[in-house]
């Protein structure tokens, strides 16, 4: 197996003995993106004021660009970007009916949608039906027998749930239910983009799509994107400067929108993240290596960690964890789930011990990436044996 170790010197070499197996949720930064980084600020020295007209005519166009070819999306003008997920879900949510919404999800959302949703329930502003997640062999049919059952104004659900990895099949059938001025559909990308193969080419005219550079795409912070499909959510009410950009030197009058991705837009923010953004992507072109491949590459990691936790490679504790199998074929997360009531103190001990890994509630996350390679398991298994027995 080859290693990829050398295309992440920097992050490496910045924690000597560190074990990260926290791909998931912090992925280390690749060398390429420090080049990204540098030349955002290079960018600021040597052209000031006019770097907006490079970061719009060429960084935006460029990550839009890539986004599109990584979902199979026919137009890269549909993407719009923002700081994170979080302030176009508001946006998306803004755009919506007068009155009281109607929402579809599950319990199995990411706090950012989780948190506010909930608020806005205890507001009056929204209402939820929320489809559980497990039984996990039945959870696609039970969230589209709901739809169907009784269409809201606004799904919205992960197309991979963040703690266990469960992965929701039904996204053709769910876009059929959509239209302009009926249900809309919304899915959140962040453990799908870049970590499993995603064609939406069949259902880019119906769904909304969010995701960001933060995990997968080994980018980091500030690169939140939205694809939004034609027609839909055409006056964000929640809105910025950057919605109108191209008139901002004409008469102000009507509050006016880009009829493509633009209009999810918001104000003046740090672009340095779709630098960063892009100059993954370039690395990755010239390292001849695609989302394909690297799902391959890792998910031989993730059976190897499966093997040997359950065979006690990695001590006594681990095993007897429930290592939950969401997904009965198919492309599966770029993570292992295991569930145990002592997950939490089980992070807390490993990073304590410089192994890296995540919890959430009774579930310990362990995440791969592309700097890892196949000995890199064993040490990983070694290390939890000795800190936690």
């Amino acid at each position: 197996m080859k290693s990829y170790k050398p295309l992440f010197s920097r992050a490496l070499a910045a924690s000597p003995g560190r074990i990260h197996f926290a791909a998931h949720s912090h992925h280390l930064w690749p060398d390429a993106s420090y080049d990204g980084h540098m030349q955002a600020w290079d960018d600021a020295a040597t052209l000031a004021d006019r770097k907006w007209e490079k970061i719009f005519g060429e960084v935006i166009p460029r990550a839009q660009a890539n986004i599109a070819l990584e979902l199979k999306l026919p137009d890269p003008r549909t993407i719009g970007f923002a700081p994170n997920t979080h302030e176009l879900l508001m946006r998306l949510f803004s755009a919506r009916k007068p009155g009281k919404i109607e929402v579809l999800t599950t319990d199995g959302e990411f706090h950012s949608f989780r948190r506010q949703a909930a608020r806005w329930e205890e507001t009056g502003w929204i209402t939820r039906r929320i489809v559980p997640c497990e039984p996990f062999e039945t959870f696609s049919e039970r969230y589209l027998a709901a739809m169907r059952e009784k269409q809201p104004d606004i799904a919205f659900l992960s197309h991979v749930m963040f703690r266990s990895g469960l992965r929701f099949d039904g996204v053709e059938e769910l876009a059929s239910y959509a239209s302009p001025d009926g249900a809309w559909i919304a899915l959140d990308l962040y453990h799908s983009f870049m970590a499993m193969p995603c064609d939406f080419a069949r259902v880019a005219n119906r769904v909304f799509l969010l995701g960001g550079g933060y995990k997968y795409a080994m980018a980091g912070e500030g690169a939140g994107f939205i694809h939004a499909p034609p027609g839909y959510a055409t006056r964000p009410s929640f809105t910025g400067w950057f919605a109108d950009f191209g008139a901002m030197e004409g008469k102000q009058g009507e509050v006016a929108y880009g009829v493509d991705g633009s209009r999810f837009l918001g104000a003046t923010y740090d672009a340095t993240g779709l630098y960063r953004f892009n100059a993954v992507q370039a690395m990755l072109i010239d390292q001849q290596l695609d989302t394909d491949a690297i799902t391959a590459r890792l998910g031989a990691l993730r059976a190897m960690m499966a093997d040997a936790i359950g065979s006690g490679e990695a001590g006594a504790k681990l095993r007897t964890a429930e290592v939950l199998h969401p997904n009965a074929h198919g492309p599966q997360a770029r993570f292992l789930s295991l569930r145990h009531p002592d997950a939490v103190q089980w992070k807390a001990a490993l990073m304590a011990a410089n192994v890296i890994t995540d919890a959430r509630d009774d579930i310990l996350r362990i995440g791969f990436g592309l700097y890892q390679d196949e000995e890199d398991v064993p040490a990983f298994c070694a290390a939890a044996k000795r800190v936690l027995g």
